[in-house]
């Protein structure tokens, strides 16, 4: 019973974390319109990560209370299971709290981005804003950030998850809204409109 409060533990922790794995797993793997696939549960995240620290704080509660002692003259066995030791609860709660913070280191994970010296005239430049739909942490925007700096003619990208928008600086003889528009839908995500600053 003990060893399933710590396994909820875990699982709950993954689930809490999983909107923001999956874009850096999509980058391992090299599949990157798997990215957006669960960040449908960035809206749960919350409570998430409230049930794990219930869960994992009960399983501790269970572990360390006093046991009752037996007043007979049994032969017991001290030999006890791995995953019913403190220990195993130990690494579970140090996984799971990796697990609960990912969002916030996410980003190291990303190819840094190596900006290029790009020669245009100032007519063929353009800033768009390109709004985007599902992006739920740090991960997300340099996993967009990536996609689209891997196109001819970026000049600078800048992705906020938070806002919902990625705006891109880029030479219109090198590459186009539209090609802009299928680097972001290939991540996953999805590019709702467009518009042009000045």
């Amino acid at each position: 019973m003990k060893t399933s409060f710590s396994i909820l533990g875990i699982i709950t922790a993954i689930a809490s974390s999983l909107c923001c794995i999956t874009p850096v797993l999509a980058l391992v793997v090299g599949s990157s319109g798997l990215a957006s696939t669960f960040s449908w549960l960035d809206s749960f995240r919350y409570y998430l990560i409230g049930i794990t620290i219930l869960v994992l704080g009960f399983a501790w509660y269970q572990k360390l209370k006093p046991q009752p002692k037996m007043d007979c003259n049994c032969v017991t066995n001290p030999k006890t299971n791995f995953m019913q030791t403190k220990s195993f609860l130990g690494v579970v709660t140090v996984m799971s709290l990796i697990l609960l913070s990912f969002p916030s280191y996410a980003h190291i994970f990303f190819p840094k981005t190596v900006s290029t010296a790009i020669v245009a005239l100032n007519s063929e430049i353009q800033k768009v804003e390109f709004t985007i739909k599902g992006m739920t942490c740090s991960g997300c925007e340099h996993h967009v950030k990536t996609e689209i700096s891997k196109l001819k003619g970026i000049i600078e990208v800048v992705v906020s998850y938070a806002k919902g928008t990625a705006i891109v600086k880029f030479d219109s003889k090198l590459t186009s809204t539209e090609e802009i528009e299928k680097a972001i839908k290939s991540t996953g995500y999805k590019s709702l409109k467009s518009k042009i600053i000045a």
